[in-house]
């Protein structure tokens, strides 16, 4: 069952984020209280967990959030949804799928001592279009493709 790791936030744009464990997405704007949340497509991100493992595998010690990943996942392989597909995330919000990966215009830190960095590929975007409280341990449920 795929689910919520952590629910992560940052007071500014490029920096790591601080997992709180819950909080509110709020409908066509994101994270409330995060700096990335707004009238645009990338209102959250999401990154899976297992994504975060390969970047400890090449010996780092980084966890949830350490990507900017508003919502960090585990049991869904988040870069193979297809754009325009919906997540059920917790009892009541739902997202839609917008972007997936990014492009790094600045080398982030990660990429600096790992010489790579999984959030381009492998992270994804969504808007909101329910809100909803959501944290540590909700369920995602796929509900449709594009």
């Amino acid at each position: 069952m795929p689910k919520i790791v952590a629910v992560c936030t940052s007071p500014k744009k490029g920096q790591r984020k601080k997992d709180i464990r819950e909080g509110r997405l709020i409908r066509e704007h994101g994270l409330d209280g995060d700096a990335h949340a707004g009238d645009w497509h990338r209102q959250v991100s999401l990154l899976a967990m297992e994504s975060i493992d390969k970047m400890r595998l090449a010996g780092l010690d980084v966890g949830p959030g350490d990507f900017a990943e508003n919502l960090t996942t585990e049991g869904i392989e988040l870069y193979t949804l297809a754009l325009g597909t919906r997540l059920r995330i917790g009892p009541e919000a739902v997202g839609e799928v917008t972007q997936i990966g990014k492009e790094c215009h600045t080398r982030c830190a990660i990429y600096h001592q790992a010489g790579d960095c999984v959030m381009p590929r492998e992270g994804i975007f969504i808007r909101v279009l329910t809100g909803g409280q959501v944290k540590t341990g909700d369920e995602i449920v796929v509900e449709q493709g594009s």
